[in-house]
């Protein structure tokens, strides 16, 4: 029964006291401990431990794995070997390339293990046997799995096969909007090397692709520090016309498939703050933590120019680099703002509330987030109309304002008067939708959730009332209807005749044809204030409303009774002209049968004169 150097009891006894490591589950049952053997499911293979391996994870089909083993029958004849040829293997999981058993072992193995496998005949050799196999033979293989070669079908159809020769670090993978900088090596099928980067590499953006189609499709699937060996199809690379000579390549033949070893050396990723594809945030360095300077938070912000990020403390450029504005240079004092206040333009606004502390950063930003289509005088030059900018931006620091729960109830309710306030100024000169969030943000600090005394309760529920109704304001304003019509619900749920919330949910009604709730709405509020100028104007609009809808109704059905009428008229008409032919064909046969009579009682007077029929 034994195996060439055995189940090794010394092995055994030395990994017995060593702590249990995480393994293999199958079916839920705990991972196997040294010298303990268990089937793997119900595939009739057994496997017992010999040896635990390193870490946790595990080859998959299609995999190369790199492998020592002795195969022997059940009563130890040994008939294969590895080690007696001093020499691993390698071979492709899921392929059978030694017996499709084993295959199903070794993917339940870790580096390093070393496990004995028992196969059942037909994982084995089969009825065929083997030299020394006979037909129908149980066998066994002990196996050490050395390494393993992670594979990938990138394309999922074969075009572009990934072997990860080196892992990378962290979990996160270039996206399409992304910048890498990546190193490669291109040959062709007889070893000639027709691409190869400097030894700094090169960088290119994702969604512009470079080389040949594979190599982006292949780099967002790799980690930062990965390096890999890619074996491209023509359809992959450069298809059935092939690829001329020029500065970056040699000649590429027709149909070619083309071995590249690639590493991705780093990247950096690309934001589309807008989401709209208007202002793009390439970080060029991570901030700390997870805070970023978002709404209402004093922003304190230094720039630099391209490529001068230690030089520089301010720049913004045109896209020629043309140089329009520089603050913070020569200790000179860095740029101080509140997000959202439009203190800068919409684009730098917007990208710095998504910036962490230390955190470095390209700003590309279209006109429409800039300063439009209009020409604007800075400090250095003339920002020409419509222009595209470039920012290159330091968080050095911001200060948030302080969050409902880190104040008590005095600072909560001064809070909500200051952003209230702070609306109001902005809903005078027009800026609706930043109003609304002033009120939102009012309302936040009074919330309906927050505890507040007796003495107080009054004045927060008016203050949220007030902020409530000024925000139906911005939203009618804005066309926002079901908005203002949510907003003065809200209202109205605590104060049920309020004439302001009835007058703008009036209002918002109306505008969503709502006649019949609106009309409602007008005279609540009238039997409240029957003399109040602006809903009776609002009543007087409403009646005029309702008479063109009725009279566009009246028409309607004007139309479809004289449509049911003519239909009516029609199905008369058909009807007395069906009974007609029906008649008709009544009569038919009476007029045939007369017609009969007559023939049978004035036979033929064959020429002659007839007294009388």
């Amino acid at each position: 029964m034994g195996v060439e150097k055995g189940t090794r009891d010394s092995d055994i006894e030395r990994e017995e006291d060593l702590d249990e490591e995480p393994g293999e589950v199958i079916e839920s049952a705990p991972p196997l401990k040294v010298g303990e053997e268990r089937e793997l499911g119900n595939s009739g293979i057994k496997k017992k431990l010999l040896k635990r391996g390193l870490g946790w994870e595990t080859p998959e089909f299609n995999d190369e794995v790199t492998v020592h083993y002795v195969g022997t029958l059940l009563d130890g004849t040994k008939f294969d070997s590895t080690r007696d040829r001093d020499s691993s293997v390698i071979m492709k999981l899921g392929q059978g390339e030694v017996v499709a058993g084993l295959d199903h072992g070794i993917i339940t193995m870790k580096k390093g293990e070393r496990a004995l496998f028992t196969l059942p005949p037909e994982l084995g050799f089969g009825v065929a046997g083997r030299d020394v196999v006979p037909t129908n033979s149980f066998v066994r293989y002990e196996v050490e799995l050395v390494s393993w070669i992670k594979v990938v079908d990138v394309s999922k159809d074969g075009g572009i096969i990934k072997k990860i020769v080196e892992k990378g670090d962290k979990h996160e993978r270039p996206g399409d909007l992304d910048e890498v900088l990546v190193k490669y090596q291109v040959a062709l099928a007889d070893g000639t090397i027709v691409a190869k980067t400097l030894e700094e590499g090169i960088e290119f953006y994702v969604k512009d692709g470079h080389l040949c189609p594979a190599l982006p499709k292949a780099t967002m699937t790799m980690k930062r520090g990965e390096k890999v060996k890619l074996v491209v199809q023509p359809q992959y690379a450069f298809g059935q016309e092939g690829k001329d000579a020029s500065d970056a390549i040699c000649p590429v033949p027709p149909n070619s498939t083309l071995y590249i070893d690639l590493e991705l050396t780093s990247f950096k990723p690309v934001i589309d703050v807008t989401g709209d594809a208007k202002v793009f945030k390439k970080i060029l360095k991570e901030g700390e933590g997870s805070l970023v300077a978002n709404e209402g938070a004093t922003v304190t912000s230094k720039y630099s120019d391209i490529g001068k990020i230690n030089l520089v403390s301010y720049t913004a450029r045109l896209e020629d680099g043309t140089v329009f504005e520089r603050k913070g240079i020569d200790d000179g004092q860095p740029l101080q703002f509140i997000t959202d206040e439009e203190q800068v333009i919409a684009g730098l606004d917007q990208a710095v509330a998504t910036m962490k502390k230390g955190e470095h950063a390209i700003l590309t930003v279209k006109p429409e987030y800039g300063f439009g289509n209009i020409e604007t005088k800075r400090d250095l030059a003339i920002v020409p109309p419509s222009s595209i900018l470039v920012y290159e931006v330091e968080m050095l620091d911001f200060i948030k304002e302080k969050t409902p729960w880190e104040m008590n109830n005095q600072e909560k309710i001064k809070a909500a008067e200051r952003k209230k306030e702070e609306g109001n100024l902005l809903f005078k000169s027009g800026k609706y939708l930043r109003a609304g969030k002033k009120y939102d943000k009012a309302a936040s600090y009074v919330g309906e959730e927050e505890i507040f005394g007796d003495d107080e309760q009054k004045l927060v529920t008016a203050m949220r009332v007030t902020c409530w109704l000024n925000k139906a304001a911005c939203s009618l304003k804005l066309n926002d209807f079901q908005g203002a019509i949510k907003l003065c619900s809200k209202v109205l749920g605590i104060e049920f005749y309020n004439i302001k919330a009835l007058y703008r949910r009036a209002q918002a009604l109306i505008q969503t044809t709502d006649l019949v709730s609106a009309d409602m709405d007008i005279k609540k509020a009238l039997e409240v204030d029957p003399q109040n100028r602006e809903v009776k104007l609002i009543q007087k609009t409403l009646k005029q409303l309702q008479a063109e809808s009725n009279k566009r109704d009246a028409k309607l059905y004007s139309n479809m009774f004289a449509d049911m009428t003519k239909q009516t008229s029609a199905i008369t008409k058909k009807l007395k002209v069906e009974r007609a032919d029906d008649d008709m064909k009544n009569v038919e046969p009476v007029a045939m049968e007369m017609e009969n009579v007559a023939d049978n009682s004035c036979p033929p007077d064959n020429g002659k004169a007839v007294d009388s029929c």
